[in-house]
């Protein structure tokens, strides 16, 4: 008999956990025709949920669930819909949440670099370590945040899955990456790269960081090494006019930032964008000169395997769960180290077989992931969960 899987899909539209749900979902949707879904959304229409097949619908829980008496009613309105297994694919887990259900948890950074530090901090500890505790089933993103759940909330290993993400398919999808200028020699760029150079006005060589800018993705630093570089370079023909472009969070939340570039002079050479659509995204990627990933702390990481799957060099932290994420496919350094942080980026930059067998291991890197290995690992742990539920006691 079909089982009957309910997800909470309400931040689908997210940085960072919404790419885990969109994908998610749309790979289950290919590799399982058999189970009923019912995907729990916060408005009416989804776009992101248009084309799936027939086994799958939606729920609209327009309420809030973060105070007790919104997730009492939250609770309600899940136990309404009698599933099988109830899936929370994010670090919040309603007081009441009804089982058996499956948590996903991506990382540990609200509790490691809480902003306020004491009472809500030990609050959402609590809760938090509840909710796992009485989860039938753990999923981790990666060894590192296993190691973190553990070592932080004190939940047993045996009790976590490690399951990792994937980057979004439309990053992999082959459609001629771009180079730039080698040798004097120009390369033509295809249509759609060409209106991204033209509407951004981009004419130099330029370095990305993707990302959130809060204080543990470490852009301070990033802008540091970027200014030592520009200096060590700076006679270098090919890159006398290199740019760092950051995506992401606008610089005004984070003045810690401001003031980096501010005090590296370097105000003319890094751009902020904010966020951008995701096609758009693709093309910076491919035209990025290298992708630098100065992250002090990840769940998992998934920018630098985007980066790794447009052909982008990548340069990464060697902390956290970055290494596991990029294997030998980037340049390590140490993110704490400014100076280790330019090294990196200049080997990129100047060292053609580098750059070269860098390309060759990120293609290789990328394949090891994919949504739909993702989801047949989640799709088993639907099916353990709910036969043990139904095994006689």
């Amino acid at each position: 008999m079909p089982l009957r899987i309910v997800l909470d899909t309400r931040r689908v539209s997210d940085f960072g956990i919404g790419t885990y749900i969109r994908n998610l979902v749309r790979a289950l949707a290919r590799v399982d025709r058999n189970n009923r879904y019912t995907l729990i959304t916060s408005t009416p229409e989804v776009p992101e949920f248009a084309d799936l097949p027939s086994n799958f619908e939606t729920a609209l829980y327009a309420g809030q669930s973060r105070t007790g008496p919104a997730q009492l009613g939250y609770s309600v309105f899940l136990q309404r819909l009698k599933a099988d297994v109830f899936h929370q694919p994010l670090n919040a887990v309603p007081l009441w949440m009804p089982k058996p259900y499956l948590v996903t948890i991506h990382d540990m950074s609200t509790l490691l670099f809480a902003t306020q530090p004491g009472y809500r901090s030990n609050v959402r500890r609590y809760y938090l370590r509840r909710g796992l505790l009485r989860a039938d089933r753990v999923m981790a993103v990666s060894s590192a945040t296993r190691r973190d759940v553990e070592s932080v909330l004190g939940i047993p290993g045996s009790r976590i899955r490690v399951v990792y993400n994937a980057p979004d398919p439309v990053f992999c999808a082959p459609n001629g990456s771009p180079m730039a200028s080698v040798g004097g020699q120009e390369f033509a760029y295809p249509p759609e790269i060409q209106r991204v150079l033209d509407r951004y006005r981009i004419h130099y060589p330029f370095l990305l960081y993707v990302g959130r800018t809060n204080a543990q993705k470490n852009i301070p630093r990033l802008v540091e090494a970027f200014a030592v570089l520009r200096g060590e370079i700076q006679e270098n023909p090919a890159y006398q006019d290199l740019r760092l472009i950051i995506i992401g969070d606008e610089i005004a939340r984070h003045p810690a930032l401001r003031h980096a570039v501010i005090q590296s002079r370097v105000e003319a050479a890094v751009r902020f964008l904010g966020f951008v659509p995701i096609e758009t995204l693709r093309a910076f990627y491919q035209l990025a000169s290298a992708f630098v990933f100065p992250s002090l702390y990840e769940g998992f990481g998934l920018p630098p395997l985007e980066a790794m799957a447009c052909g982008t060099p990548v340069v990464s932290s060697n902390v956290s769960s970055l290494p596991e994420v990029v294997g030998d496919a980037a340049v390590a350094v140490n993110p704490e180290n400014v100076f280790d942080i330019a090294r990196g980026i200049r080997e990129v930059l100047l060292d053609a077989d580098l750059r070269r067998r860098l390309i060759a291991r990120g293609f290789e890197q990328v394949r090891k992931f994919s949504w739909e290995r993702t989801a047949t690992e989640v799709l088993q742990a639907y099916e353990e969960i709910a036969s043990y539920k139904k095994r006689p006691r």
